[in-house]
């Protein structure tokens, strides 16, 4: 049997063997999210919001065929300068781990890998999910997949504005994927902290997604939780005006042919121009939410244990 070319940071691995709390972390976030140097900065703010919080960050990335978890803080700046990182995903995550590449994980693969290091929590932006137009072009995210399978509780500020939100949902529940809107009824909407959709359920402690999650192992359920966490108030861009952006940015996308894995980062790109930069900033802001979110339920699911 192939041994598996994984490594534990020293931090990560003393806390996993001392029972304490950690937060996987990705890194397309890093890679393929903003430019250097905001991108190691951005890093650097959601590990430490996750330690401030009481929990251990392990970001997670596949250096020259090794996958780590958690990264050193040298490992983390060579990341966030490289140029041509593979953007990793369930089917790509093998292929450069035999090569021995490198790649920044997405929802997918760093849950992969989460689970693997035996971390049950994890913080991102958004997670991926079924696109516009998808009922001609077939494009739906590997994370709704990933959700159905791999146990871990994924906290994220809703599925990415840009997809269509509402097949997103059905997908999720056609899967079985327990989906959480944390302490709202409606589920979020990235940007913006709300939408017409409503949540399918709605915790407002960490301790009771905690128990959630250990309930569901306890059924021998398959599969983890989405937690949807609306991004604070003073940071979000509401819907009348994100709205409108996402539309036109979607257009240009179509415009121009784009298909694929390239959807996503140009709709980032270009709605980030059409909001002078706010787009990233409110990402920051929920990214730094979720990681305080997701240490207070790994704390919880530590005490359950």
């Amino acid at each position: 049997m192939m041994k598996l070319p994984l490594t534990l940071s020293p931090d990560v691995a003393a806390a996993l063997a001392e029972n304490r709390p950690v937060v996987a972390l990705e890194s397309t976030i890093i890679t393929h999210g903003m430019p250097w140097p905001q991108n190691y900065e951005t890093a650097k703010a959601v590990e430490g919001m996750v330690s401030d919080m009481g929990a251990t960050p392990a970001t997670i990335a596949v250096l020259n065929g090794v996958l780590h978890v958690g990264l050193t803080d040298e490992q983390l700046s060579q990341l966030a300068q490289a140029e041509n990182v593979a953007k990793l995903s369930r089917a790509d995550l093998a292929a450069c781990l035999a090569m021995g590449g490198t790649g920044a994980t997405t929802v997918a693969s760093t849950m992969i890998a989460a689970a693997l290091a035996g971390i049950s929590v994890f913080a991102t932006g958004g997670i991926g999910g079924v696109h516009k137009g998808a009922e001609d072009s077939f494009d739906i995210s590997a994370d709704l997949q990933e959700l159905a399978q791999t146990p871990v509780t994924v906290v994220a500020a809703g599925a990415k504005a840009i997809l269509d939100v509402p097949k997103t949902l059905e997908v999720l529940e056609t899967l079985g994927v327990p989906v959480i809107a944390y302490g709202q009824d409606s589920f979020p909407a990235f940007w913006s902290a709300s939408s017409p959709l409503k949540a399918p359920l709605r915790m407002d402690q960490p301790d009771q997604i905690a128990r959630a999650h250990v309930m569901r192992a306890a059924l021998g359920l398959p599969g983890g939780q989405l937690v949807a966490n609306p991004i604070p108030a003073d940071h979000e861009i509401p819907p009348a005006e994100m709205n409108p952006i996402i539309a036109e940015a979607t257009a240009n996308a179509a415009e121009l042919g784009i298909t694929g894995k390239e959807v996503t980062p140009f709709l980032l790109r270009r709605i980030y121009d059409l909001t002078g930069g706010r787009s990233l900033s409110a990402n920051i802001a929920l990214v730094l939410n979720n990681a305080a979110l997701a240490a207070r339920i790994a704390a919880d699911m530590v005490k359950l244990r």
